[in-house]
């Protein structure tokens, strides 16, 4: 049985997971952006003592077999517009006119390039290029450029770069050249749009230096330990790499993507044909759909508004979470999309907050008890949150306390079901998590009309959890031209080969271990299988273009096999009073996931505390735990139901 740690490192808490096969263990840990490394090890260090005997961090370290790392890092420097000066070289200047075309890509092209850029005559014989080189890299190095990108367009681009990187390499002393790295477009993205292309070499290298220092000081402290494997970098893609073969612009919205993972592998663990993710953190919601267990994917992906190359999957962001904040304008109720973060956070927080968010109104309901909050970790104050519910939403609309917070769920609720519509249908499931995921979800999923919901037991964790069914992989595109000869696509093809060979090389994993597919890619980007690299030279000889992929498995957390529901009832720890829709309070069951059987049952209503979650169960609901101790919620049709 293998050890896995699995770690995704957010703006404001890092989750640590370490798995083995179905015993999972983890923490959260406060991100520590002045030092990631800081908040790394702590969570390490915390989870070590979580697993068991005691064992200390080394030895955590060394009987695990490989480590993965998601981080929001590089996503951060981009919104905060912090990276290097860019200079761009290019070939054409239609492209340069047409990345900064639209207000939006305007002001980002403004800020990472500006005017550090230059047009290469690229008709002329070496010795002049050379000298053109020369002045134009003096002249961009001077205003400030710390790094070039050289993008050249059309079937031949690659040729052409290369021709202009051996040139540099020629007239620039090495010393002096490695001061201002290079990036050649088509070496990070074979082929595409001339636009699509620059823009995404000209995003991977402004986030590089944000994870390249963090990243590979990280590693050699890992090293340090005697780690078995180097560190793994989880993607965008959904594939995992070493520092050294991972790419700046796919850690981009990698967080998220771990999530996607773990709701496609419960979507093929339960069988179902069509899950949404709904991962609902302090500010935000994020979606994305698993169908027949493929995920829906945009082949022309968007980063920070842009338009790149890259596919990335679905997944779009909805300004609702546990810390948005509630307010009355013009006498109407809403919610969002501004938040409290996590500082000052809720009011019931007790760090200085004093605008009330659904936290407070689910303690103020009872739902949320003050001392379980968080697995005991964190006390929230009633008497805050009570404070800010009367100064902002119950004096402003001349209402009681009770009323107050009746509304202010309903509105939560009908908020949450408006996203939950833009993707969700009768037939789909709803797999929901992170922080704020479970808390109120069966209400927002009845009121959009879906009936079933699956809450992962890790729901705290889910998307740290879902990046341990990655594998270590690597995708190549590549095009041979308008009319190639059979030179020409022989030539095309073994370089994607020996491209891909010495890539896992560098994973210590022979070519002949991995997993290669081959695919045809059309002019929106999608893919379809080919039969192999037959096949493949043949697309190419008829003008199209290629993508190989190539996968190293490697081990995944093992969901057991679901039980029957045994119909034994849930054992109750106690009862808690949370008042209905009317605002009168009842007692209803409080239970503990984790001493419950495997196939036991509930009804709603009731309350389930769960690891660092809590969530209510709705009357009209049953609630079944599953082998993998997962919880799935199911809406019995003909049960009372508030109607929108």
């Amino acid at each position: 049985m293998s050890r896995l740690i699995t770690i995704d490192n957010g703006g404001t808490l890092t989750d640590v997971c370490v798995i083995d096969g179905q015993q999972v263990a983890y923490t959260k840990t406060l991100t520590t952006p002045h030092d990631l490394s800081r908040c790394l090890f702590d969570g390490l260090e915390r989870v070590s003592h979580e697993v068991g005997d005691a064992r200390s961090l080394p030895a955590l370290l060394r009987t695990t077999d490989y480590i993965r790392y998601s981080t929001t890092q590089g996503t951060n420097a981009l919104v905060q517009r912090v990276g290097p000066r860019l200079g761009l070289l290019v070939d054409d200047p239609r492209i340069l006119e047409d990345l900064a075309r639209e207000e939006e890509t305007a002001d980002l092209y403004a800020a990472l390039v500006g005017s550090r850029s230059a047009v290469l005559d690229l008709g002329v014989d070496d010795e002049t290029l050379e000298g053109e080189l020369v002045t134009v890299c003096n002249r961009l190095a001077a205003e400030g450029a710390s790094r070039f990108v050289i993008s050249v367009g059309g079937p031949d681009g690659a040729v052409a770069e290369r021709r202009i990187r051996d040139l540099l390499l020629a007239i620039f002393p090495r010393q002096l050249l490695g001061a201002v790295p290079l990036l050649f477009s088509n070496e990070l993205i074979g082929g595409d749009d001339d636009v699509r292309r620059t823009w995404s070499s000209l995003l991977n290298a402004f986030l590089h230096p944000a994870m390249e220092r963090f990243l590979f000081n990280a590693e050699s402290r890992l090293r340090e330990h005697r780690t078995r494997n180097p560190l793994l970098v989880f993607r965008n893609d959904g594939a995992s790499s070493r520092v050294a073969k991972s790419a700046a612009i796919k850690t981009y919205s990698s967080g998220p993507r771990g999530g996607v993972e773990g709701t496609r592998a419960l979507a093929r663990h339960y069988g179902l044909d069509e899950v949404l993710m709904v991962d609902v953190g302090g500010t935000t919601t994020d979606l994305a759909m698993v169908r027949d267990g493929a995920v829906d994917i945009d082949w022309f992906g968007t980063v920070a508004g842009v338009t790149t190359s890259l596919p990335l999957a679905r997944i779009t962001s909805h300004g609702i979470g546990g810390s948005s904040v509630f307010h009355v304008t013009d006498g109407v109720l809403g919610v969002g999309p501004r938040s409290v973060g996590a500082a000052p956070g809720p009011a019931c927080f007790g760090l200085g907050g004093t605008q009330a968010t659904i936290t407070d109104v689910l303690l103020l309901t009872g739902v949320l008890d003050s001392s379980t909050y968080l697995g005991g970790t964190f006390r929230l104050d009633v008497d805050r949150s009570a404070a800010a519910v009367r100064a902002t939403i119950a004096d402003p609309l001349g209402i009681d306390l009770p009323e107050a917070l009746t509304r202010m769920q309903d509105t939560y609720a009908a908020r949450m079901a408006e996203v939950l519509r833009t993707e969700a249908g009768p037939a789909t499931t709803i797999a929901a998590f992170g922080g704020a995921g479970p808390m109120s979800i069966c209400a927002a999923a009845r009121r959009a009309g879906v009936p079933n919901v699956v809450i992962p037991r890790s729901a705290a964790v889910f998307s740290a959890f879902g990046i341990g069914f990655s594998d270590i992989g690597q995708t190549y595109r590549t095009a041979a031209g308008d009319r190639p000869d059979d030179a020409a696509v022989t030539a095309a093809i073994e370089e994607l080969l020996a491209h891909a060979e010495r890539d896992m090389f560098a994973e210590n994993i022979a070519i002949a271990d991995c997993e290669l597919t081959w695919a045809v890619v059309d002019a929106a980007g999608a893919t379809t299988p080919l039969g192999g690299r037959d096949d493949a030279a043949r697309a190419l000889k008829a003008g199209g273009r290629v993508q190989l992929q190539v996968v190293a498995v490697l081990p995944h957390p093992r969901l057991e096999d679901p039980v029957a529901i045994s119909h034994t009832a849930f054992e109750s720890s106690g009862t808690r009073a949370v008042a209905d829709a009317t605002g009168t309070r009842s007692e209803v069951p409080v239970v503990d996931l984790a001493r419950q059987e495997h196939g036991a049952e509930g009804h709603g209503p009731l309350v389930v505390e769960g690891p660092f979650f809590t969530m209510f169960v709705p009357d009209g609901w049953t609630v079944a735990v599953s082998g993998s101790g997962d919880l799935l919620l199911t809406d019995i049709p003909g049960s009372s139901k508030e109607n929108d």
